[in-house]
C-alpha cells in the first residue's frame, strides 16, 4: 500500500518534517542564547547531531533528494550555529 503513494508526496512531508525539525533546532539555539545561565547541552551531543545532519546532507545530494539535503543543510547551519553558541557560554 505504501508503494501506491507517489514519491513527489514523500518529498514534500519530508520537506515539511524537516523543516519543523530546523525550528526545533533554531528555538533551541534561541533559548541557548536569550539566557546567562550555563548550558545544559553538552558539546558531544552537538557535535554528534553536527555529523549527523551532514551525512543526511551529502546523502540527498548523492541521491539527488531534495527533501533530505535542503533540510539537512539547513540544520546542519542552526547545528553549527548551536554548538557555537554553546561553546562560548
Amino acid at each position: 500500500m505504501i508503494k501506491r503513494i507517489p514519491d513527489r508526496y514523500f518529498e514534500a512531508a519530508g520537506t515539511v518534517f524537516g523543516l519543523v525539525a530546523c525550528l526545533s533546532i533554531a528555538s533551541q539555539v534561541w533559548a541557548e542564547w536569550s539566557t546567562d545561565r550555563p548550558s545544559t547541552v553538552s558539546t558531544a551531543y552537538a557535535v554528534g547531531f553536527l555529523a549527523i545532519f551532514a551525512f543526511w546532507t551529502l546523502y540527498g545530494v548523492r541521491f539527488g533528494r531534495a527533501a533530505l539535503w535542503i533540510t539537512n543543510g539547513i540544520a546542519v547551519a542552526t547545528q553549527t550555529l548551536l554548538l557555537i553558541v554553546i561553546s562560548i557560554k
